[in-house]
């Protein structure tokens, strides 16, 4: 794997595990069928972007974010609501 394709994969799996922890924080916590619906796409493809198999696009994450009530930027930078609080 290229240096590009190894940065682009963890920025993919950083970014799958910014949105699970923004699902994890709803009440109830929102399901992978939830996100399919919100970013249409099957369950199926839901789970490979959760996983960080397939990364979102940018309208996705505007969409999530949007879902999740919290700005698109908290999903783009791992840590961020950690280090405000």
């Amino acid at each position: 794997m290229t240096d590009h394709a190894t940065a682009a994969s963890s920025v993919a799996a950083d970014v799958a595990a910014e949105v699970r922890a923004g699902m994890a924080r709803r009440q109830p916590p929102a399901t992978a069928g939830e996100l399919a619906t919100v970013i249409d796409v099957t369950p199926h493809t839901a789970g490979r972007r959760l996983s960080g198999a397939i990364p979102f696009t940018v309208v996705e994450l505007v969409l999530i974010a949007n879902w999740l009530e919290i700005p698109p930027a908290e999903l783009l930078n791992p840590g961020a609501r950690s280090a405000a609080s």
